[in-house]
């Protein structure tokens, strides 16, 4: 069982930053940030493991980072858009798995969750 803590969210204007991170209880081989807005479905935000991979939405703004040592991930926003305004929530699979390759940010690929943290960006 690993156990997820996210922090960091918080409400910023339009073009501002965030970062956020998320404690892991142990190592975990791949970690994701995930988002879901009212009335959306959730979407796969960027992943890290041996590669990061990102959202087309998000390229170029946000920054995935992972600490080994101090089992934490991290997710460093700038240039934020009112249409980032969601939760975010860390996810965690804890074993290199050879189907979870090229899948790196659909849910299903991830077996822990954290309990979210909002992110609200305004215009």
């Amino acid at each position: 069982q690993v156990q997820l803590v996210e922090s960091g969210g918080g409400s910023v204007q339009a073009g501002g930053s965030l970062k956020l991170s998320c404690a892991a209880s142990a190592y975990t081989y791949r970690m994701g940030w995930f988002r879901q807005a009212p009335g959306k479905e959730r979407e796969g935000v960027a992943s890290i493991d041996t590669r990061t991979n990102y959202a087309d939405s998000v390229k170029g703004r946000f920054t995935i980072s992972k600490d080994n040592a101090k089992n934490t991930l991290y997710l460093q926003m700038n240039s934020l858009k009112p249409e980032d305004t969601a939760m975010y929530y860390c996810a965690a699979d804890p074993f290199p798995r050879g189907w979870a390759v090229g899948r790196e940010l659909q849910d299903s690929v991830y077996n822990y969750w954290g309990q979210g943290t909002q992110v609200t960006v305004s215009s």
